[in-house]
């Protein structure tokens, strides 16, 4: 490559940076590729004409602007008669001018940050601050806040520590969008409540004062957007004598009404508002009211919901045996019922709503790291992270889709943003000014944060692997194991610092591996998260490839998958048309211009079987030390029989809890896509279910006497 005397260039921001030939070489091959170009060899000899351009326009004190050299690369690419070129990299130059200027006027000044438009948009509606003169920070103003918040918890334990150091890796880990926080983190940190987690629970207790009492608190967290997850059971069930009084109880369902009223309160007042999680055990006497509680017309809009399942049931359940309700009251048990009414009014009702989803509760308190301060009873609102009464867990994404390097990921650069995460976590837990000092005194004896992924879909884009294969399930457990290693190894080291949890010496932990945080890992939704780091949450496949996003002013964009839309230039078949009829909620699979390999890789929610969600999730699980949150998707011809299926697979693969949806099951579901798939993707659904069911009747790993309750399981008619 030549060289050029020029050292310095002048950003958009007028910020000064050192010359790099390198942009310009990338530049010109994004516009090759974009001109579906094969002539890529003349690539070194342009970007050697471009710098011998540059070399005679400006002198080598001169400081040109970005602007100036691109003028030049498309000055050259028209003088060498790559007309084609030089048209693309003219219209890129022209969308991105559009770009720069739809970023400005969401922000009302300049975005330094390589987020995209949709991305800044969801960036400034729930993170960006407004300063004092009504100005709104950048997303790089935004990060080096978090940073800097973040990182002065080192003082606390080392006046010495170099703070500055960790904040620029921080940063930049945020900045590259290879790590995000959760979102109160972004939003708060550096603000006046300065409140940075995102996951709660509080008690509720069988007597007034304690329900209000709750209440109170929980209206405390959501002011300023924190979920909250409450469980119901412990409340008498509706119609029990009161003592000292001549009135009966209401029932847990009331008190649950009570307080998603309260959340719409919060709502209407023009406060953040977090999620709510709403758990009843299924031995509850009230259990039908609260399964069907969202069957009742507009009912608790401001909560997710999910039926406690114990052993007990769901060996009754196989066994199709009779099971025990039990009055929290007195302890005593109230009546004997049919497990198979309540399992099957369940699925029925998830078939039907979406809700309730399913927490093993048994199974979540088998991973209980503090069993001798409390059984787990609820999650997070999105299930997510099983936490004791008054606990707290502040989380965090790594963004999987930025560590593919070719064909393999970039481990070592995967192994230090794990590290320099768990750091992260484990210092908003000392910056973090809790809305409860109870809070306060509970999450900090365990310590708990949740280090999860995002872009799983997309990194399998890029190495080409279908998410419904056995690969995929390889490469989930390579990636979960290693980030749960490294940040086991991240804790110890933490505690040879700074000293474990407080509550250690109760752990299980307790005379085998030293940590400093009880619990390390959780996989969340990231909805927004994934939104800004333009990637696909969680563990989740997408759930389309494009689609179009309307802006205020009724201008339409399209959002295209960016892995496609690469390989569509790369491979030959992109097209206009193509994209715009994926872009409409259109399909690949029937598209004789799509490649029959990039159909397999490039599948989206609603062409992976049930069966292939359940299992990338339970392989996640292994590896996880909370929960995961994730929707095993149907379609709409899906049968109550299918949702039975993977309630039962969930059970036996150890999954601590289990959504579903439905598609088209809501009437206000925020994207609409088509159940249509050809012949042979059905054929694969139905192949799919068979091997469900040969998992099922295996019986490995479920309790005695259930095989035979397994056996009489039908195969759904898909035809019905």
């Amino acid at each position: 490559m030549a060289t050029c005397h020029i050292r310095h260039v002048k950003k958009r921001d007028d910020g000064i940076v050192p010359f790099n030939a390198d942009n310009i070489k990338r530049a010109i091959a994004s516009a090759f590729e974009a001109a579906m170009s094969s002539n890529l060899e003349a690539i070194p000899q342009l970007v050697d004409k471009v710098i011998e351009n540059l070399n005679a326009r400006f002198s080598a004190d001169t400081v040109p602007s970005v602007e100036q050299i691109q003028d030049v690369v498309e000055q050259t690419l028209m003088q060498q008669e790559f007309f084609d070129v030089a048209k693309t990299y003219i219209l890129y130059r022209e969308k991105r001018t559009e770009v720069r200027e739809l970023k400005s006027r969401i922000i009302g000044r300049q975005d330094d940050s390589k987020l995209t438009v949709n991305a800044l948009r969801v960036a400034q509606e729930k993170y960006l601050q407004t300063f004092k003169d009504g100005t709104i920070e950048t997303p790089k103003e935004m990060f080096r806040r978090v940073a800097a918040c973040v990182a002065a918890a080192e003082l606390i334990y080392d006046q010495k520590f170099d703070v500055h150091s960790l904040r620029d890796a921080f940063f930049q880990a945020m900045c590259n969008l290879e790590f995000l926080p959760g979102g109160r983190t972004l939003a708060n940190a550096a603000s006046k409540s300065n409140q940075l987690v995102n996951c709660f629970v509080l008690p509720i207790e069988d007597e007034l004062s304690s329900i209000y009492d709750t209440l109170k608190e929980a209206a405390t967290i959501q002011k300023f957007g924190g979920g909250t997850g409450f469980c119901f059971s412990k409340l008498r069930p509706k119609n029990e004598p009161v003592s000292n009084h001549e009135g009966t109880s209401s029932g847990p369902v009331s008190f649950l009404e009570l307080f998603d009223m309260s959340t719409e309160i919060i709502k209407k007042g023009g406060e953040r508002r977090g999620a709510n999680m709403g758990v009843l055990r299924v031995d509850h006497p009230d259990i039908l009211e609260f399964v069907t509680i969202k069957d009742q017309g507009n009912k608790l809009t401001n909560f997710n919901i999910s039926v406690g399942l114990t052993n007990e049931f769901m060996d009754a359940v196989l066994d199709d045996d009779d099971y025990s309700l039990v009055n929290p009251a007195s302890g005593g048990v109230c009546k004997r019922m049919r497990a198979r009414k309540i399992f099957d009014l369940l699925v029925a009702m998830a078939w039907r709503k979406g809700d309730p989803g399913v927490l093993f509760i048994d199974t979540i308190n088998n991973k209980n790291p503090t069993p001798s301060l409390g059984r787990l009873n609820t999650t997070s609102a999105c299930g997510e992270v099983p936490l004791l009464a008054y606990e707290a867990c502040n989380l965090g994404s790594i963004n999987l889709a930025r560590f593919v390097n070719g064909k393999t990921l970039n481990w070592e650069r995967l192994r230090d943003v794990t590290r320099l995460a768990v750091r992260f976590l484990d210092n908003v837990i000392d910056v973090t000014s809790y809305p409860l000092e109870k809070i306060d005194e509970v999450a900090k004896s365990n310590r708990k944060i949740g280090l999860g992924i995002m872009g799983f879909a997309d990194m399998l884009y890029q190495l080409r692997i279908p998410y419904n294969s056995d690969a995929a399930i390889t490469i989930a457990e390579q990636v979960m194991s290693f980030i749960t290693e490294e940040a086991q190894k991240t804790s110890e080291k933490l505690a040879q610092e700074r000293g474990p949890f407080p509550n250690y010496h109760k752990s299980v932990f307790h005379g085998k591996r030293v940590l400093r945080n009880a619990t390390l890992t959780a996989i969340a939704p990231t909805g927004s998260l994934s939104m800004i780091a333009e990637t696909s949450g969680g563990v989740e496949p997408n759930f389309a490839l494009g689609y179009i996003r309307r802006a205020l002013d009724g201008k339409e964009f399209t959002c295209l998958n960016r892995y496609f839309e690469e390989v569509a230039r790369h491979q030959g078949f992109y097209s206009q048309e193509l994209m715009d009829h994926i872009c409409r909620g259109g399909a690949i699979h029937a598209r004789e211009d799509v490649p029959e390999e990039i159909k397999t890789v490039f599948v989206i929610a609603h062409d992976i079987s049930p069966y292939w969600h359940l299992k990338i999730q339970a392989t996640f699980q292994k590896f996880v030390d909370n929960s995961i949150s994730k929707t095993v998707n149907f379609p709409n011809n899906a049968t109550p029989k299918d949702v039975e299926e993977v309630y039962l697979l969930a059970y036996k693969w150890g999954c601590k809890g289990v959504t579903i949806y439905r598609n088209g099951s809501l009437s206000n579901q925020v994207i609409d896509v088509s159940d249509n798939a050809p012949a042979e993707l059905e054929h694969q659904k139905d192949e799919e279910s068979r091997l469900a069911q040969e998992a099922i009747k295996s019986g490995k790993g479920i309790t005695p006497g259930v095989q035979k309750s397994l056996l009489m399981i039908e195969t759904p008619n898909k035809d019905n």
